[in-house]
């Protein structure tokens, strides 16, 4: 049950983007299935776009005290996507966007690599917070 009308809205947000989410693929599939074919780039960015409105609404969700293990679980993550880029980064095919693979595999390593250290720095600063003080002598 919804206590009150803010938390309404977000329950309606949530269902919309579940259900945007669960449309989308057999939209893309319905498609395939009548003779036009969803170029794979396109499935893709879609899926990125799920995926981000998903993760705000799943970042936003989360009550303040709860945010500190959710930054060690985006570290996480974001450990997933360094071996992701160091497979692109380290292709050797001779296809024509090889070198474009290893450049973004390059930029999404450097990036996720700066995110992974700072998001540790930063929550290993906020579980100071939460630490006693000693007493001066």
């Amino acid at each position: 049950m919804v206590k009150n009308a803010r938390g309404l809205v977000w329950t309606v947000r949530l269902a919309l983007a579940a259900a945007f989410a669960a449309i989308a693929p057999s939209a893309a599939s319905a498609a395939a299935g009548i003779g036009g074919e969803v170029d794979p780039s396109v499935y893709r960015l879609m899926v990125f776009v799920i995926a981000i409105f998903v993760g705000y609404y799943v970042v936003w969700s989360v009550t303040p005290a709860l945010h500190t293990p959710l930054m060690s679980v985006t570290n996480a993550i974001s450990s997933v996507i360094v071996v992701g880029a160091l497979l692109a980064a380290g292709v050797s095919l001779a296809a024509s966007g090889a070198w474009l693979a290893k450049v973004f595999g390059f930029l999404a390593l450097a990036l996720a690599s700066v995110n992974i250290f700072g998001g540790f720095l930063v929550t290993q600063r906020m579980l100071g917070m939460y630490k006693k003080r000693e007493a001066r002598k």
